[in-house]
């Protein structure tokens, strides 16, 4: 019975030492993560404690032990307010075309730089995609309200000049054209970071693959649809179960500048909801809310994606 319990017990003591055993080893590596571990910690999860808010009518002015609690009511309110769902199918739109259209462009030019043998011409494309990453959102939004300006933006000038127009467009004041110009302007910003990331996965790919195929015959065209594309899988499915956790996370910036009362229907998003409703009409409880939900609905579409990639045998982050 005891060799049994010890037979038992071995694995898990065994784990602990060889733990213990690299910590040590590792001291310096784990001494340099202490600063980042207790930043999470005091500003990741310590602010937990305020989603209390949302189960309560909260008033800055009185103590934690005399507020009243309302249980799931700021929640009920949620799914029974129109301008709240309003935001929330704004949110999930302009989040999924950004995402959709980053994707494509970012794989394509990935290919396409892959593809060039004029290393010069390869580092130049890479930097002038890659600078606009540094930029705040701020800026881009300014830069974009001067390039799709009415009285004197590049674009209608551009148009206009070639014929395509008549008259200026009032980009910035029809619906039709808000969800695309988020959708664009995330791809032309973020588009060089994402390319650089499958370039890295498509030098892991063994060179010697696409010697055979070409000495089986192969073009360009079956090399990048049967080697490049498959190589770079894993890494493709991953960053789409990374972005599955943003869907609510919508850009900020853009539609909270850019908005005016011709395009608020279409430019509120769940941030902007919160904002207004926390800062503007100190309704925390309801803000808190509205921010939990979000939360949790990412957090929920992350663990869901990367439960079917593992059910479907793909790449996965746990």
């Amino acid at each position: 019975m005891e060799k049994k319990i010890n037979a038992a017990t071995l694995p898990v003591e065994k784990c602990k030492k060889n733990f213990w055993q690299t910590l040590l080893k590792q001291h310096q590596l784990a001494l340099m993560s202490v600063p980042f571990v207790l930043y999470i910690i005091l500003f990741k999860f310590v602010p937990l404690w305020g989603w209390t808010m949302a189960f309560q009518d909260y008033k800055p002015a009185k103590p934690f032990s005399a507020q009243t609690w309302t249980g799931f009511k700021w929640f009920a309110f949620l799914f029974n307010d129109k301008e709240f769902l309003l935001s929330l199918r704004n949110t999930i739109c302009m989040s999924l075309i950004s995402t959709a259209l980053g994707f494509i462009t970012a794989i394509l030019i990935a290919v396409f730089l892959n593809e060039l043998r004029k290393i010069g011409l390869k580092r130049f494309v890479q930097t002038v995609s890659y600078l606009p990453h540094f930029l705040s959102w701020v800026i881009v939004t300014g830069l974009v309200a001067n390039v799709l300006s009415v009285e004197d933006g590049i674009l209608n000038n551009v148009l206009m000049r070639i014929g395509i127009i008549n008259q200026p467009i009032s980009w910035l004041s029809a619906p039709k054209y808000f969800w695309h110009i988020v959708g664009w302007t995330y791809v032309w910003k973020e588009v060089g970071w994402n390319t650089i990331v499958y370039l890295g996965a498509m030098t892991s790919i063994d060179p010697s693959i696409y010697e055979a195929a070409e000495i089986d015959g192969c073009g360009r065209i079956r090399k990048i649809l049967h080697i490049t594309l498959p190589g770079i899988k894993p890494t493709i499915i991953i960053m789409m179960i990374m972005s599955a956790g943003n869907i609510l996370n919508a850009n900020f910036e853009m539609p909270f500048f850019l908005k005016n009362g011709m395009i608020e229907d279409v430019a509120s998003t769940i941030d902007i909801y919160v904002l207004k409703y926390g800062f503007k009409l100190f309704n925390f409880s309801l803000a808190t809310a509205a921010g939990i939900f979000k939360n949790v609905v990412n957090i929920g579409l992350l663990l869901l994606a990367n439960y079917f990639a593992k059910r479907a045998g793909e790449e996965r982050l746990v």
